[in-house]
């Protein structure tokens, strides 16, 4: 049922997975008939995650799993507006710029080098990068498109005029549907070769902290806003849904999007 109704309102396959797991795990403790659950069961259930000292991230997903089946699954109406503190109010972590080009000098290997200054010159998640096409790509333009990304969402990116050309040759005479970023035996990279490969660069660049791909987000982000750029500007490239998760990397005056130039052209 939840798949079923998961596909129609276009979740991911991962979500969808995901809130499977979560409903198997809320009966098993309360293996009752769906239509008989209470809210009180709902709330007995989180309370007992909390007992156990779950994340608050955890703790969230779970609520959406239960407010998904029985509201939109069930037609239950169950209300379940429960409040979870979805994260802990902690900054994210972010390198300076100076520690970005050196993490970047640092890859020997062409290609992965260019990945991972496309990854924060455009403030790519790692699927985003993995999943871009040649067709993702207007050169002349100097911006790019992430097609069904978080949430199922398409945004812009731009383009950083550094990388223009590389991207243009590595892209040419290629089909519009083929990916980007293939390894020599011709298939596309996977989430722990990226991790690695960022993992290894700043180590080499001296680096004292626990550096991953997101890391590179956050700190495109970042010097956007350190840059001049407003909040609104920084969430349409991120592709936030709400300002408040923007509103970590700070906020300042506000430009036009077209007019935005990559942190990465500054290095």
């Amino acid at each position: 049922m939840i798949l079923k109704q998961g596909n129609r309102r276009r979740l991911s396959p991962r979500t969808i997975e995901t809130y499977q797991n979560c409903l198997e795990r809320f009966f098993r403790k309360y293996p009752i008939e769906p239509r008989k659950v209470t809210k009180k069961d709902v709330k007995d259930f989180l309370d007992g995650l909390i007992a156990k000292d779950k994340a608050g991230g955890t703790i969230h997903v779970y609520l959406n799993a239960l407010k998904f089946f029985f509201e939109e699954c069930l037609g239950k109406k169950m209300r379940l507006d429960i409040k979870y503190c979805k994260r802990p109010k902690t900054l994210p972590l972010v390198l300076s710029k100076a520690e970005i080009k050196t993490m970047i000098e640092n890859i020997k290997n062409h290609k992965h080098k260019i990945m991972i200054a496309l990854m924060y010159s455009a403030g790519l998640r790692v699927s985003e990068l993995l999943n871009l096409k040649v067709q993702d790509f207007n050169f002349k333009e100097g911006y790019g498109f992430v097609r069904q990304g978080k949430g199922m969402k398409d945004r812009l990116f731009v383009i950083a005029e550094k990388l223009r050309g590389i991207l243009l040759q590595i892209c040419a005479g290629r089909k519009q549907d083929d990916f980007v970023f293939v390894s020599n035996r011709g298939k596309r990279y996977d989430v722990r070769s990226i991790q690695e490969i960022i993992k290894k660069a700043s180590k080499m660049a001296g680096i004292n902290k626990k550096v991953h791909p997101h890391t590179l987000r956050h700190s495109f982000a970042t010097h956007l806003i350190e840059n001049g750029y407003s909040v609104s500007d920084v969430q349409a490239l991120l592709g936030h849904k709400s300002p408040e998760t923007t509103m970590m990397y700070l906020h300042t005056a506000s430009r036009n999007m077209l007019n935005i130039e990559s942190p990465f052209d500054n290095l």
